[in-house]
């Protein structure tokens, strides 16, 4: 099955009409290109013409058939009287050729009309011996090369204007993957942050209330309130810093400082504070060595892995001793933070969870390239983490 042919373009149906009008109009004015000729009668030079006017209207979809046709009817317009609209039509048909044609005769077109009119003029200049023969070889180059080496010139523009417009685009949508990846990333970040910031203080709050509203003593009572005001103005002090952290840099929010490792004694003071009355009890073991601090977003990450596992231990632990350890391995290259709870049965948590705080352990520590592992060891949990502490770890 022959393909589809679609319908000329309208430019080509005013071009084919007015190269065909024009050129009846030189042949019934007796303006021919080669009138001393006569071996066809004259109506015969409207042959190529018609021909040649016919194939402007498939020049965009049959570049390279209308080239090879188009040839053989000029070359026939040489055996006639000649009709000059019938040459200007195959210069269109040898530009057409080179712009909507296959790539590798766009290629060849050129470098083959070029060679063909060297030969041509030297031909000419060998066998007339006059300056004028040039003129044969400059018709033979208007004729054939100009309008190839125009066509080759719009098409490697055309080209290199649409790689450019691929490029643009590609890298249009680089830049929005990377911003929707940025964005994800941010709102992953902003999710840690106020979860390990927000649940410490709110599990406390949940216990202590249930405390209170289960024993009904106004010793238990008061210190149940006291805890949970005390978690409430820290968690609304945790908030704060975190919308500080928010704001526009630009309109004259001052700088919020971030968590360390030097706030583990009072954080670790707080959650005894809050599992007293669960029978919980938690010990700090500081096992850090001088040197350089770590970087920032390592100190951070460190902070708050101890935070959520002691908020994990207050709402799950059985009732014992909570040990959190903090060491330098590697000799300073390497930050260790291990937490162990008190693993047993137990009727259920002391407060609703969600599992997310270890998949935010997990996600700060693997951010910075470092290691997470969490589950029963034995009569404890086990929390585990070991972060890179140099200056190259990938900052959140």
């Amino acid at each position: 099955m022959l393909p589809k042919i679609p319908p000329p373009h309208r430019d080509d149906v005013l071009l084919a009409v007015a190269s065909v009008l024009t050129g009846l109009l030189l042949w019934s004015l007796g303006v021919h290109s080669t009138g001393y000729r006569h071996f066809l009668p004259d109506w015969a030079a409207l042959v190529p013409l018609l021909v040649l006017g016919s194939l402007e209207l498939v020049r965009r979809t049959l570049a390279n058939l209308t080239l090879t046709v188009g040839t053989l009817g000029v070359i026939a317009d040489q055996f006639t009287v000649g009709n000059l609209a019938t040459v200007v039509i195959f210069t269109d048909l040898m530009y057409a050729a080179v712009v909507y044609g296959k790539p590798a005769m766009a290629r060849r077109l050129p470098v083959g009309t070029g060679l063909f009119t060297v030969v041509v003029t030297v031909a000419a200049l060998a066998w007339l011996r006059t300056p004028q023969a040039l003129l044969i070889g400059i018709v033979a180059g208007i004729v054939s090369f100009a309008p190839a080496l125009t066509g080759a010139t719009l098409r490697n523009h055309r080209e290199a204007a649409g790689a450019a417009r691929l490029r643009a685009e590609q890298t249009a949508l680089l830049a929005e993957m990377d911003r929707t990846q940025a964005v994800a990333g941010e709102r992953a970040r902003m999710a840690r942050e106020l979860h390990d910031m927000v649940a410490n203080h709110l599990s406390a709050i949940a216990i202590h209330s249930t405390a209170a509203l289960s024993i009904d003593s106004p010793a238990t009572s008061r210190e149940a309130l006291g805890v949970i005001r005390e978690n409430s103005v820290q968690g609304l002090a945790e908030m704060r810093r975190l919308i500080g952290l928010l704001r526009d840099a630009g309109a004259g929010q001052e700088a919020v400082a971030v968590p360390s490792l030097d706030g583990l004694d009072a954080l670790v003071g707080q959650a005894r504070t809050n599992g007293a009355a669960s029978g919980l009890d938690f010990v700090l073991d500081d096992a850090r060595t001088d040197g350089p601090a770590p970087p920032a977003p390592v100190e951070l990450a460190a902070y708050r892995i101890v935070q959520e596992s002691l908020t994990n231990a207050l709402k799950h632990a059985a009732p014992g001793t909570v040990a959190v350890r903090v060491a330098h391995e590697n000799d300073g290259m390497l930050l260790t933070v291990g937490v162990d709870s008190p693993y047993g049965e137990r009727s259920g948590p002391r407060a609703p969870g969600s599992g997310a705080g270890l998949i935010g352990m997990r996600e700060r520590t693997e951010l910075l390239g470092g290691t997470f592992t969490a589950g029963p060891a034995g009569p404890v949990w086990r929390v585990r983490a070991v972060l890179p502490a140099e200056e190259k770890a990938v900052r959140e």
